[in-house]
């Protein structure tokens, strides 16, 4: 058991329990210790549960008998199967707590599940420093503003406190957006003119808003990128460079479009009214044309679209306003208002009389569109007409052209038909030679085809998942050099002093002596088989030779006295070598009883119940004399 208490002595020291270096065993353990080490091992398992308990006994015994109670209670609400109270904690017995702490220590959790469930490498080391931190700062108690203290008012008061305000900037790169190298002047300015990230904000405290912002818009852009890779990209059967590029050129086909559409609609505009348009106009001309030209698209273009629009609308109402607000200093505002009223009556008169003159003119239109596509239709009518009729005429211009040698044109007219007939049959044959072999052709073309674009979508198939066992075994290769980087940056932590080896060689000292006392336990199992199979071989052939001596003897006895007196010893002598035996058995018998009391008495020896007995005495004094106090201060009171 030493072993195992050194193990549990240095698992409790890790958990951050204060045990003295000269305490190396459980039976040195006092109460006060126990207490600490159960409620240091409850707070690493279950923190809101641990942290709810004092790890100091109080010097009242009712307070303690509560604290032995909840811990109790929060060990069987782990899963402690054992007999556990708060007498387990006050009045302990070393097997007792062995048992109790080896099951809190198996609880306690894995450092290779820590390493798996956090982050590793340096980012992993600061997230575990700012928990905490945070940890640490959760655990102060809540203070009025006016009893803090400094450190109490940087860490609760809300003066350090920020909005969440993201400026634009500018970061060092090797590419541009395209994804190519960057030209002199832009690397000079890099180099010599561009401030660092931490000087480009206007106030400090944007820094760190701006540097979220953009970390999370380049996530969220190459995420993006992926998934439509993955659904698009993949399926194209193009390079991403290719396919970059052809989205490239699809985007700039859209704003040619879109700026053709908004310059037709410009030039129209402009002859209709017959001035040109203000900077306003041109924004909402080319925002409503951007409605229309770029109602598909990706989510960025989209984006773009809503973000200009926005910008377009903004600017052209400030031009709106700032037109609206010139005030004239030469007019009254009754004048103003006189003249506009007048204004507005002529132009909505002339506005009437051009809607009028526009209706009218849209009827007679109207009505000539009508009337221009039934001449057409008469025309196209007339021509088919014609034509038939030429078609016609000039057949019957041949058959008069050849009736005055009748004869002679009936003979030559049936030497061409027989002879394309036969020039039919014999090209027909020759079709037939040829179509055969071109049929088969075709098929086995159709089939190398078809055969061709199965392995082409196999192998597609084939290198989609190649693509995703790579992405994969990356993203794996990548977790296990940040995990390999933790874990030396931890043992180049850990203190040199200890000898990895000791620990070795007592393991496997301890692993020899469980083999030796395994084989020992072999050994004498062996043994008493054998003696069993023995003592039984003797007492069968005890009772056949019994037997047997039994007849003869029985037998003669009939006949002489003397034999028949050798019967009866005979038989006493049985009785009394089986009653001998029932003694042996019955004296090993109690021998083993004997072994199961005296480990009874070590096992009570152990449990210190004399030491338990006095100090349950003393608590019970000290109970007493405080419910006396508090009946003398009941009493006075």
């Amino acid at each position: 058991m030493d072993e195992v208490d050194r193990i549990l002595i240095r698992s409790l020291r890790l958990c951050g329990t204060e045990i003295p270096e000269d305490v190396d065993s459980l039976r040195q353990f006092t109460t006060e210790l126990i207490v600490e080490s159960v409620v240091q091992c409850l707070r690493v398992i279950n923190p809101a549960v641990g942290n709810g308990i004092s790890h100091v006994l109080p010097p009242g015994m009712s307070a303690r008998f509560r604290i032995g109670m909840s811990l109790a209670q929060a060990c069987q609400d782990l899963g402690y199967q054992g007999e556990l109270g708060y007498q387990t904690f006050l009045y302990s017995s070393e097997p007792d707590i062995r048992r109790l702490l080896i099951f809190l220590v198996e609880k306690l959790p894995r450092d290779a599940a820590e390493d798996t469930d956090q982050p590793a490498g340096k980012t992993g080391v600061l997230q575990r420093a700012i928990a905490a931190r945070i940890k640490a700062q959760l655990s102060l108690p809540w203070v009025p503003p006016s009893c803090r203290t400094p450190s109490l008012q940087l860490a609760q008061g809300s003066s350090r406190k920020q909005r969440f305000h993201v400026q634009p900037l500018v970061l060092v790169s090797e590419n541009d957006a395209t994804g190519q190298k960057i030209c002199p002047e832009l690397k000079e300015y890099y180099q010599k003119y561009l401030l660092p990230v931490c000087d480009q904000p206007t106030r400090p405290a944007f820094l760190a808003a701006s540097l979220l912002e953009r970390n999370t818009a380049e996530l969220s852009g190459v995420q993006e990128w992926e998934s439509e890779w993955k659904s698009q990209g993949l399926a194209s059967r193009l390079s991403a460079e290719e396919y970059r590029s052809r989205k490239r050129q699809r985007l700039q086909k859209r704003v040619q479009e879109q700026l053709r559409q908004v310059s037709q609609r410009l030039t129209e505009a402009q002859q209709t009214s017959g001035s040109s348009l203000d900077l306003a106009g041109v924004l909402k001309s080319f925002v409503t044309s951007g409605d229309d030209a770029l109602t598909k698209g990706s989510r960025f273009t989209h984006t773009e679209k809503f973000t200009f629009k926005q910008e377009a609308e903004r600017l052209a109402s400030q031009l709106q306003a700032s037109a609206d607000s010139l005030p004239s200093s030469k007019r009254n505002e009754q004048d103003i208002l006189a003249e506009q009223q007048q204004e507005v009556e002529t132009l909505q008169q002339q506005l009437d009389g051009l809607t009028a003159k526009v209706e009218e003119v849209g009827s007679d239109i109207r009505k000539l569109n009508l009337s221009m596509a039934q001449v057409d239709d008469e025309m196209k009518q007339t021509q088919l007409g014609s034509e038939e009729n030429e078609s016609v005429l000039k057949i019957k211009k041949q058959a008069l052209d050849l009736l005055p040698d009748a004869e002679n044109n009936l003979a030559k007219l049936q030497v061409v038909v027989e002879s394309s007939a036969q020039r039919i049959v014999h090209l027909a044959s020759q079709w037939e030679k040829h179509r055969v072999p071109l049929i088969e052709q075709h098929r086995q073309l159709k089939k190398l085809h078809d055969h061709r674009e199965l392995e082409s979508s196999r192998r597609f198939t084939d290198i989609k998942e190649l693509h995703d066992r790579i992405r994969a075994g990356a993203d794996e290769a990548k977790r296990k050099e940040e995990l390999h980087r933790q874990l030396i940056a931890e043992y180049e932590s850990l203190p040199k002093d200890v000898s990895r080896a000791a620990y070795t060689q007592r393991i496997l000292e301890i692993v020899g002596n469980i083999k030796k006392q395994k084989e020992e336990i072999t050994k004498i199992l062996s043994d008493t088989r054998d003696l069993q199979k023995e003592i039984n071989g003797l007492t069968g052939k005890l009772e056949r030779t019994f037997a047997v001596t039994d007849e003869l003897v029985f037998k003669d006895a009939k006949q002489d006295e003397s034999v028949r007196k050798a019967y009866k010893y005979l038989a006493a002598l049985h009785e009394n070598c089986l009653q001998l035996i029932e003694t042996i058995e019955d004296t090993g018998t109690i021998m083993r009883e004997i072994r199961d009391l005296e480990e009874q008495i070590e096992t009570e020896t152990t449990k210190k119940t004399l030491s338990n007995l006095e100090k349950i005495l003393e608590d019970y004094r000290a109970i007493k004399q405080e419910n006396a106090s508090l009946l003398s201060r009941a009493k006075e009171s």
